[in-house]
């Protein structure tokens, strides 16, 4: 079966799945209200089935990559989860002190598109480290729907010392240079966005993507310059930029802001049909040569 993509839905059926990914409406109520999209043998379930995450997509650098080197690590979380798990990736070959980029999940847990997120900054030389939120709960379960619940399940506040604690784990790691980013989508952009405004003694750069956004009074907190992405299409997320942008330029905050045009929330990711691979392609290479700027 050939890869479906974003052209091949009605858009009203990818904006249904983008609030069933984020929890604003249940399973039920997605297939009760895409039954209306089912034609020709294809039923709501399977319209579900077709947007879900296929991981087998999203592998671009295989976990046993001899350029790298991939383990679990566990670090302290004092004032989060106590401890923490996660997928900690290095170019196998690099001598010396590298650069550092914390990377942060989705709402879901550390499934495999993330973690071959952090082996691909792995791949581009740096030390990179890919927390799982769920790490109390017993860690990512192996599928989103299950991840999205258990992840509910945890405290906000309890979650960013989490992410806060994975940030110092890597300024002070042996191989780390002290300095380093943070790369986030859709939770795990807004996670990032917290991180600037908590956390620029440790941050010293942020790449937000399709993130929300943080209180106006909080911005001037940030210290650190931000890279910012967000998909034209993504209603919800782009409602609160216009304040943010304001915000941002009032506090004189060194930010770029990218909007990618014809594109949906999640277009990075590479496991669903929202996958838009020239955006993404972009994206990400802005990000490495913003990291590469602010990191080296």
């Amino acid at each position: 079966m050939s890869r479906k993509s974003a052209s091949d839905f009605q858009q009203e059926v990818l904006d249904l799945y983008d609030d069933y990914a984020h929890g604003r409406i249940q399973r039920r109520e997605f297939l009760q209200r895409a039954a209306r999209f089912a034609a020709g043998g294809l039923t709501a379930e399977m319209l579900l089935s077709s947007l879900s995450p296929d991981y087998s997509l999203a592998q671009q650098v295989a976990a046993n990559d001899v350029r790298l080197k991939v383990e679990y690590v566990q670090y302290a979380s004092p004032k989060g989860a106590g401890k923490m798990r996660g997928c900690l990736a290095r170019p196998a070959a690099a001598e010396g002190k590298l650069p550092a980029v914390l990377v942060i999940h989705e709402n879901r847990g550390l499934n495999p598109y993330i973690e071959d997120v952090a082996r691909r900054l792995g791949v581009a030389g740096y030390l990179a480290l890919a927390p799982d939120a769920l790490t109390p709960l017993g860690g990512y379960p192996g599928n989103d729907d299950e991840g999205r619940v258990l992840q509910q399940k945890r405290n906000q506040e309890e979650m960013t010392q989490d992410f806060l604690a994975g940030a110092e784990f890597l300024r002070t790691h042996e191989r780390s240079s002290g300095k380093v980013g943070v790369v986030g989508f859709c939770f795990g952009g807004g996670m990032a966005n917290t991180l600037a405004v908590r956390s620029s003694g440790t941050i010293a750069a942020a790449v937000p993507f399709y993130g929300r956004q943080p209180a106006a009074e909080d911005v001037p907190k940030i210290k650190v310059p931000l890279l910012l992405h967000y998909a034209e299409l993504d209603k919800g997320v782009n409602a609160g930029w216009p304040a943010y942008e304001a915000a941002l330029k009032s506090a004189g905050v060194r930010y770029t802001a990218h909007i990618y045009p014809g594109v949906n929330h999640g277009f990075h990711n590479d496991t669903t049909p929202r996958y838009d691979e020239a955006a993404a392609k972009l994206a990400w290479q802005r990000t490495l040569d913003f990291f590469q700027a602010n990191l080296r």
